[in-house]
């Protein structure tokens, strides 16, 4: 006998992290994050640096300006914030 498998059981609840640098630190328990990440022109094969802003919840308010930050995808927290601060390098 075959067992069926539902598709919710074969999804494995992967959440994504990044590493980047605290460029500022606007308001109590909001931390920005700038992930730089380098990528190849198809056609021309250059290699050019994308950056990208993230918003991240830092709950106990460690992190400070210039720290390189490990962060996670969470639950929607406000408007902006989906991200929450793991750890601090």
């Amino acid at each position: 006998m075959k067992k069926c498998m539902n598709k919710q059981e074969n999804k494995v609840n992967a959440q994504r992290q990044f590493e980047g640098t605290v460029v500022t630190a606007p308001k109590d328990k909001t931390i920005q994050v700038v992930v730089n990440t380098t990528k190849i022109h198809e056609k021309y094969r250059k290699q050019y640096v994308v950056s990208k802003k993230y918003a991240v919840h830092d709950e106990k308010g460690i992190s400070e300006v210039g720290n390189k930050v490990i962060f996670q995808e969470c639950r929607p927290l406000s408007k902006t914030k989906r991200w929450r601060l793991i750890s601090v390098k």
